[in-house]
């Protein structure tokens, strides 16, 4: 029995349904080499999108579920997100239950304009831009549309020493997707979640993100039972 409270559904029915999904997806997904604590993550990413090639193509830097709970847990850490759909996307009271709060800057004038002077995508300037401000270091960076925006964390991580406490690398599409995940599978020095090939999206991010909220939550009512 999940003992979760925040991370949960609101309604009996609504919670029901979710754990009925996730009881099918358990049940029909075959096997699988994800650790345990890995697991609840891909599983909620195939129930976003219900599309079991997620089994096999997510793929995890060794310490990326320890640097997201520790981060989480942590309080007051800070999402940075390529788009405003994953801001919107994520529960608002998951998110204040652990202090999280969100950024983005896809639509700034400021980006739009740096954007046109330098020929680069509003995605490489909004990254530019959380860095300037101090944002990438320590949070949660959460890429769900824009190839650019993940080769531009990358670049930041390399050549700039920032230091995001997890990346979530999940942009979709036809151009640079697939080669912007491997760039970023390449770093070792900051956990990744990524999505190998073409496929991706805003909404795995967020799936992932309240996966490991859910995850965080657990951790946390597991200390307060053993501090009681």
């Amino acid at each position: 029995m999940n003992s979760n409270v925040v991370t949960e559904q609101l309604t009996a029915a609504g919670r029901a349904i979710e754990h009925d999904s996730f009881a099918i997806i358990d049940a029909e997904v075959g096997r699988h080499d994800y650790r345990p604590e890995q697991w609840p993550i891909v599983r909620r990413m195939i129930h976003a999108n219900a599309d079991f090639e997620f089994n096999g193509l997510t793929d995890f830097h060794a310490d990326a579920v320890a640097a997201g709970l520790e981060a989480i847990l942590a309080g007051g850490t800070r999402v940075v997100a390529d788009v405003e759909m994953i801001c919107v996307g994520l529960s608002a009271s998951r998110l204040a239950h652990f202090g999280i709060t969100t950024h983005q800057f896809i639509s700034d004038a400021d980006v739009i304009e740096q954007a046109k002077a330098e020929e680069t995508t509003r995605a490489v300037q909004a990254m530019r831009k959380a860095h300037r401000q101090g944002l990438l270091d320590g949070a949660i960076v959460g890429i769900g549309n824009a190839p650019t925006a993940l080769i531009e964390v990358v670049r930041l991580i390399r050549e700039e020493g920032a230091r995001p406490a997890l990346v979530i690398g999940m942009p979709v599409g036809f151009v640079s997707a697939a080669e912007s995940k491997d760039l970023m599978a390449e770093v070792a020095d900051v956990p990744w979640i990524v999505i190998r090939g073409r496929k991706g999206g805003s909404t795995l991010v967020v799936a992932a993100i309240h996966a490991l909220l859910g995850l965080a939550e657990a951790r946390q009512r597991e200390q307060q039972a053993s501090a009681a």
